[in-house]
């Protein structure tokens, strides 16, 4: 069954593509069938640049497990440098 969870949200930072680092100005991050991993339903994380058209991206998939896990080490790390007076 198709969840059709899609939201995005703005970001600032770099990624690492096939052609090598760009700007990525968005996130995307959903819930619904895996691509390429092997899980029937993943957590769908996409980091991109739409002014650069597709190869600007780029892609993971995960079991919830993962993003729990993930979630959960971001605000770990966003703490401890806000901890030290770190802003942006």
């Amino acid at each position: 069954m198709c969840t059709q969870i899609t939201m995005n949200t703005p970001v600032t930072g770099s990624g690492k593509g096939v052609s090598g680092w760009f700007p990525i100005s968005q996130a995307n991050v959903g819930y619904d069938h895996a691509t390429h991993s092997q899980l029937d339903h993943a957590l769908l994380l996409d980091f991109v640049n739409p002014s650069m058209g597709t190869s600007a991206r780029v892609a993971v998939e995960m079991d919830l497990a993962s993003g729990k896990a993930l979630i959960a080490k971001l605000q770990a790390a966003i703490a401890e440098a806000e901890r030290f007076g770190f802003t942006q």
